[in-house]
């Protein structure tokens, strides 16, 4: 589909979404939960919203203009009209939620990790199946504009066949989150990082296309005190998984809370026509390598063939302009949040499963708690289960 017809199409969507009885949606969590824009998605109207402080709940009902308060999750799945729930709390809150929600007859968009263990992530799926309603995981790595290029050029073919790949979620700083105004604890209190996954899953999965089956990995720790006091007994601040994938390729990710280098969100794709290295936090660009038009091979210095390739800064589209005209609004992680919006809205509206879907969101959660166990094993490989792709 070229770009006018994918405005066209866009436009008609959001004309049709005007034209249906708006969704009704509760957001619960005031602090990642007012970073998007339910008031600006057409056919979506936000009635409600919930938190426990009073500081983030008042923030919650001025972003979304919402009067509707609730200091309570299961009183606001009673509110009058409610058919959807977005669930931004803590990360061990995320699987019950969600399914709690589900089981009300909601449906859901849940922030990154879909669940803590297989378990949880078992009783998603299960919930989504019998419920009938509606899972997506806010991940933003899916809808940055790097990746969604990736996407596209992946499937017209450009990188040949992608043989190698890696992500990197590197977040030096997080101890200061460690811990509340009172000095306790948060739930980032010594959190694994590879239960944090999906920011490298959610680049390598959706352009690769392929799922992650196997895993060695292996963590690193200091014995800081968090690392010797946290309920997750997690003795690691970094890990670094090798992944295998179902079709025999590699995939390296790594997650890192405590590290000498810039904070980076990124990936890079290796093909065997054409290779995709997103910028670095030193300051390298977005960068395309791609096998020279009848280059002739040359001699190096050493003595050795060596073929010659272009290096070129990539001509990446607008995706903003794939949005409803309203939606065109920058946003946190690279402007994902109001992809992740419209998509979750449109899904409803259309009777669809959405892009990050509980299959999805499996895919890329299970393969972090994998590892984790990997690394607790000292680097024992070990096999990642495949629970499918959504039906049809």
């Amino acid at each position: 589909m070229n770009r006018r017809s994918f405005l066209a199409s866009s436009a008609l969507l959001a004309a049709q979404a005007a034209e249906k009885p708006p969704v009704q949606i509760g957001i619960v969590g005031g602090r990642f939960g007012a970073t998007f824009q339910w008031h600006l998605a057409p056919g979506c109207k936000v009635v409600a919203v919930c938190d426990i402080s009073a500081e983030r709940l008042q923030r919650l009902s001025e972003v979304y203009r919402c009067g509707n308060t609730y200091r309570d999750f299961r009183q606001m799945l009673k509110h009058p009209g409610l058919n959807a729930v977005g669930v931004f709390t803590p990360a061990p809150l995320h699987a019950w939620m969600a399914i709690t929600a589900m089981k009300a007859g909601k449906h859901v968009i849940s922030a990154v990790p879909a669940g803590l263990t297989e378990e949880e992530l078992v009783e998603l799926l299960e919930t989504v199946k019998t419920t009938g309603m509606k899972y997506m995981m806010a991940e933003t790595s899916y809808y940055r504009p790097e990746v969604m290029t990736c996407m596209e050029w992946a499937k017209e073919g450009r990188f040949g066949t992608i043989f190698y790949s890696e992500a990197e979620y590197h977040h030096e700083g997080l101890l200061e989150l460690m811990f509340d105004e009172r000095g306790l604890p948060t739930w980032r209190h010594g959190f694994p990082p590879m239960l944090y996954p999906t920011h490298c899953t959610g680049i390598v999965i959706p352009v690769t296309g392929e799922r992650l089956v196997e895993v060695t990995a292996y963590g690193w720790g200091d014995g800081h005190e968090v690392l010797k006091t946290n309920v997750y007994k997690n003795p690691f601040w970094n890990t670094v998984g090798l992944f295998r994938t179902q079709k025999g390729h590699s995939a390296r990710i790594s997650i890192f809370w405590h590290v000498a280098a810039g904070g980076t969100e990124r990936g890079l794709f290796y093909g065997d026509r054409m290779s995709y290295l997103m910028q670095r936090p030193e300051g390298s660009p977005n960068t395309v390598f791609r096998i020279a038009k009848n280059g002739a091979t040359v001699i190096d210095s050493n003595g050795y063939p060596e073929g010659q390739v272009e290096r070129m800064a990539p001509q990446e589209p607008d995706h903003l302009r794939k949005l409803p005209e309203p939606m065109r609004v920058k946003t946190g992680h690279g402007n994902s949040h109001t992809f992740l919006t419209y998509e979750f809205i449109s899904a409803i509206q259309q009777d669809r499963h959405p892009t990050v879907n509980v299959w999805e969101a499996i895919a890329y959660t299970l393969p972090g708690i994998v590892a984790h166990q990997s690394a607790l094993r000292d680097g024992e490989t070990m096999k990642i289960r495949d629970y499918g792709s959504a039906p049809g």
